[in-house]
């Protein structure tokens, strides 16, 4: 496929369409009122020719020639069965962002999945269960007092009860 074709990644939603697959996009936007982060899901239909795809899985697809009436995009890789088998994630990644780029760098490495960058409140709060952790609960035991004490103790108000009574 040409370098200059839009290429998205989607999720597989049905496959029960001869060599077609149903794919649902998602893309997150920002309310420019509210701020708040909106959704957006975008079902397009897919080419595929070996017709195995599964439904679940996460495809990467490319713009091509109109096939029927409503499938103008074609199934380019599985980027992940729906069993949760990574297929090179972050290689498909790295060549979504630099598909419009003719530059030629190295290959970098592939970078995993679970490498996440901590923002100020992750960091914050893991700061937080840190000090709590080094802050040991203080064990509240009972301990008996003495019995001369507890004598003294009663005798005095053996004193006090007769003295209140007379």
């Amino acid at each position: 496929m040409a370098n200059n074709r839009k290429r998205l990644v989607g999720r597989v939603i049905s496959n029960k369409m001869d060599k077609t697959v149903v794919v649902a996009i998602e893309r997150r936007k920002l309310h420019r009122v509210y701020k708040k982060i909106i959704i957006t899901t975008k079902k397009v239909m897919a080419h595929d020719e070996s017709n195995t795809i599964p439904e679940g899985a996460i495809v990467r697809i490319v713009e091509s020639k109109p096939y029927s009436k409503n499938k103008r995009w074609v199934v380019e890789t599985v980027l992940e069965s729906p069993d949760g088998a990574i297929v090179n994630v972050s290689r498909a990644v790295n060549e979504i962002a630099g598909a419009g780029t003719t530059t030629t760098a190295p290959a970098q490495p592939d970078i995993e999945p679970a490498a996440v960058v901590e923002t100020d409140t992750e960091a914050e709060a893991e700061a937080e269960a840190e000090t709590q952790a080094e802050i040991e609960p203080v064990a509240v035991v009972e301990t008996q007092a003495e019995p001369q004490v507890e004598a003294e103790a009663e005798a005095e108000v053996k004193t006090e009860v007769e003295a209140s009574e007379s």
